[in-house]
Parts: C-alpha cells; sequence; structure tokens
C-alpha cells in the first residue's frame, strides 16, 4: 500500500469492507490511467468527505456533483471557458498540459487536481489547487495521498485550509451520506 494512504488509515479509520472498482473502465472513460495511491484511496475509503472538508470523488458515486467522470467532464468545460478570458497558471502553460480533478472542497467551490504534463505517468502527476471562485492557483510538488494527509495533518503549505488540522479525524462515506 502507497505509505500515505497506510498512514491516513492510521489517522482516519475508513468505514466499511473495501470497495473495488472498475478501474480499466474507468480509465478508458477519461481516456488516461489513474494514479496508483488516488485508486488505493478509493478502494481504501469509497468516495466521501475528509474532516467535513474535502470530497474524494469517486468513479462509482451516483451524484454527479462527487462522481469522478463527471466532475472530469464538468471540469473540462469549465476550464475551457476560463482560459479564453483569464490566463492559464504558470503549470499549465507547457502544450498539452491539463489538469484532471480528484478532490473538491466543501462549501468554498475549490478543487484539487492532478497536474497532468506531457510524457509523466500517473504516479508523477502532483497537485494543483484551484480556488474556484477566483483566479488563485497553488502547485503542490506532491501526489494526491501524501497532499490529503499534509492537510489533514497541518502540515500542507498552504493558507486555504484554515478549519484543518482537527483534533479528531473523521471520514464520511458517500454510502452515509447519500444513501
Amino acid at each position: 500500500m502507497h505509505p500515505a494512504v497506510e498512514r491516513l488509515t492510521e489517522l482516519v479509520a475508513p468505514s466499511g469492507p473495501r470497495r473495488s472498482r472498475d478501474w480499466p473502465a474507468v480509465e478508458r472513460a477519461l481516456g488516461t490511467a489513474l494514479p496508483t495511491d488516488y485508486r488505493q484511496l478509493v478502494e481504501t475509503y469509497g468516495g466521501g468527505v475528509f474532516d467535513e472538508t474535502i470530497w474524494l470523488l469517486d468513479p462509482a458515486c451516483p451524484d454527479d456533483d462527487y462522481a469522478l467522470l463527471a466532475q472530469a467532464t464538468e471540469r473540462a468545460e469549465t476550464l475551457k471557458e476560463l482560459w479564453e478570458v483569464e490566463p492559464r497558471p504558470t503549470q499549465l502553460q507547457e502544450s498539452g498540459t491539463e489538469v484532471l480533478p480528484w478532490a473538491y472542497i466543501e462549501g468554498t467551490g475549490a478543487m484539487l487536481y492532478w497536474l497532468v504534463k506531457p510524457g509523466q505517468g500517473p504516479d508523477e502527476w502532483t497537485v494543483m489547487f484551484n480556488e474556484g471562485r477566483g483566479p488563485l492557483w497553488e502547485h503542490h510538488d506532491a501526489q494526491c495521498a501524501s497532499f490529503l494527509l499534509a492537510v489533514l495533518t497541518g502540515r500542507a503549505e498552504t493558507d486555504y485550509f484554515p478549519e484543518l488540522p482537527v483534533d479528531q479525524h473523521q471520514f464520511d462515506s458517500n454510502d452515509e451520506i447519500l444513501g
């Protein structure tokens, strides 16, 4: 298991059994393979929200707001329109570079993305944070599980999670929240 995923399970107990996903079908639909740490996060936790703040997108979620494939499509369309009126962040100016969402920040419109560069494999993708309702983008040189762990433990170098860390961590699964 990825070390950050293993550490997360020590910090935040998963609710329920492991959840398998049809990763080949998901990756075909997205047109790309996905990072190992993300697949392990979803198989360990399923979709849901960490500390009432960070929603892990899940390819099997029935609610499009928290479904990986639906959000990938929606965010691609939204960002295409945005790039017509605003300049791309520095990290996204190289031809062929794009972002792919993996988490949503509760109540803010902010998103966590993978920075997908040409010639990189999924396990090399790093994290981009976009505040959602403004022009700020942050790049974090970490994989998604490592970044999530850093945010939940207060070690991430970002100003955008002021309510974290919390004293008692929790994970609420989509199964529990959405029924």
